[in-house]
């Protein structure tokens, strides 16, 4: 039962998206995605499922990295002392 109605959204969903719309997605993505610029600037022909592929991993790749970041802010805001400049400026960053 859950098949059908995850196919007949997905149905629904995609006749709702023009072939056009996807062809300027992909080509807006290569053009924010630092690894497929340089390949669009090549001219390599990239694929759609390529290109969302390397957009959902530069994304998980940005997520990791603003965690890290947040981590280390808050270490150091750990172990600063509370009424230090630099604990209120690394506050100002965590807000």
């Amino acid at each position: 039962m859950s098949s059908r109605r995850s196919s007949s959204r997905q149905s629904g969903a995609s006749a709702d998206i023009t072939d056009a719309q996807i062809t300027d997605l992909v080509s807006k993505l290569q053009q924010l995605i630092p690894q497929l610029r340089a390949r669009h600037r090549r001219s390599d022909k990239v694929s759609s499922a390529k290109v969302l592929q390397e957009t959902c991993n530069y994304i998980q790749n940005l997520h990791r990295e603003v965690d890290d970041l947040s981590d280390r802010l808050s270490q150091l805001l750990a172990n600063t002392e509370s009424n230090s400049a630099q604990a209120a400026i690394i506050r100002s960053l965590l807000m």
